[in-house]
């Protein structure tokens, strides 16, 4: 029980603008648990959005203020996601904490069923899982299309109960929604494989049109679920194939240890559409940011590494919850086997040569001296897996430009790239300076020679 006591006065680390001073409110669209959200349009652009707003006063004790920040953070560390909705801007005032995201007017994931529908939830749960988080309240009502089109996104939404997570971590609360709870979520003890449970039982749903575990109320619903006991007989399963039913008994599996992966249910015959699972791994998010870094320019990796130096505790929370996952040992910096075995829990199997040179790219790249140690400390980490997306709004892409115009002139000269200690970038031969307008456009090609 959480009890009233050192109740802080703000979520946010820092103070906002006010949220109308920036955009119009309008209709109400729904009303969860903890807050209510509103249309509301942008005044500057006119593009819409939706609102949420949580009300401080449901906020009784530090525990709750945490709980909407980590939710924030959450968000931030899943923007990459194309099946996320994606936030915009945090505002906070003396009554309410407001989450500008996208706005997905389409309406709930109850159609009938697709395996690509099915894959979009579980590549969900995968990216969750490789970046260290557990949902822990995955239902349909939680996924939404982003409009009424026919080829609309599904996108999933209320990361309210995630957490962050580290492998084997035991989490003992019980949170979660009545059908789509796991076993050993009542029992009081469980990890991350709780979101297969539930994204089983959202199969389960699609394909025959109700629950696994049914009763007239919770306490029933949870003596079903604790027994475990999957009905295949009735309509219309004997008219589903067994490759479909396979699967769910899988990521059904009562013992969470026996349960399947996210990553195995992706690469299971019935979600590849029967062809043969793929030899290879999909690779985890970290990982391919890694690569995405290991590929980019010198000037692009030295802009992101400014950029992440600048960005907000709860944008790069994430981040640090993920680095501190990986450094097991707390010292601030992640070694070669750090970075191994942390890579070989998400499940990448990459061999140590090329993890070698996935940390050699990220670490040749600090804005200060490299003390040649083999080890990547928290900005270069930051830099490395901070997603694109970040480069690509303008107050950040400013920032970055402003760091290498020392002297303000609206151009970044030869001599003030050739002033950065260890990192020769020299612009080509055809452009004697770069401008913003360059800058901007030129730092995802090749206008750059790199030395």
């Amino acid at each position: 029980m959480r009890k009233e006591a050192s109740k802080p006065r703000a979520v946010l680390p820092n103070a906002t603008p006010r949220l109308r001073e920036e955009y119009q409110i309008g209709r109400k669209l729904g009303q969860g648990q903890y807050g209510i959200t509103y249309l509301c349009t942008h005044k500057s652009s006119g593009t819409h959005f939706a609102c949420k707003s949580i009300p401080k006063r449901k906020l009784v004790c530090k525990e709750d203020y945490d709980d909407v920040l980590r939710e924030i953070q959450i968000m931030h560390h899943l923007s990459e996601h194309p099946h996320v909705v994606q936030i915009k801007a945090t505002y906070e005032d003396s009554v309410f904490v407001h989450l500008v995201m996208e706005l997905c007017a389409g309406g709930e994931l109850f159609d009938p069923p697709s395996r690509s529908f099915d894959q979009i939830i579980v590549g969900v749960v995968e990216a969750c899982h490789s970046l260290g988080v557990m949902h822990r309240d995955l239902k349909p009502e939680n996924f939404i299309f982003e409009s009424t089109d026919e080829d609309a996104k599904l996108k999933a939404t209320d990361f309210g109960l995630s957490v962050f997570y580290k492998p084997g971590e035991v989490f003992f609360e019980v949170v979660g929604s009545p059908y789509y709870v796991a076993p050993e979520v009542l029992r009081k003890h469980y990890g991350h494989e709780v979101d297969v449970w539930s994204t089983g039982v959202i199969l389960y749903i699609l394909l025959s049109g109700v629950p696994p575990f049914w009763a007239e109320n919770d306490t029933g619903i949870f003596k079903e679920i604790l027994k475990g006991e999957l009905d295949f007989k009735s309509d219309p399963w004997p008219n589903i194939s067994e490759s479909a039913k396979d699967l769910i008994k899988k990521m059904l599996e009562m013992d969470p240890k026996k349960r399947i992966s996210a990553h195995e249910v992706l690469c299971h015959p019935w979600i590849v559409d029967d062809r043969v699972s793929p030899d290879k791994p999909l690779d985890s998010a970290v990982l391919s940011r890694l690569k995405q870094f290991s590929a980019m320019n010198k000037l692009k990796k030295m802009a992101l590494r400014v950029i992440a130096e600048r960005l907000s505790e709860e944008e790069i929370g994430g981040l640090k919850e993920l680095f501190k996952m990986i450094d097991t040992d707390n010292s601030g910096t992640i070694t070669f086997e750090e970075l191994k075995e942390g890579l070989r829990k998400v499940g990448s199997e990459l061999m140590e040569s090329e993890i070698k040179t996935l940390m050699d790219a990220v670490t040749k790249f600090s804005l200060c001296d490299i003390d040649n140690s083999g080890t990547i400390d928290y900005g270069e980490f930051l830099a490395a897996t901070l997603h694109l997306n970040k480069m690509e709004r303008e107050e950040n892409l400013i920032a970055a430009f402003s760091f290498f115009d020392k002297d303000g002139s609206g151009y970044i000269t030869f001599d003030e790239l050739n002033r950065l200690k260890h990192h020769q970038i020299h612009v080509g031969h055809f452009v004697s300076k770069l401008r913003y307008s360059l800058f901007k456009s030129g730092i995802g090609n090749f206008l750059l020679l790199m030395h």
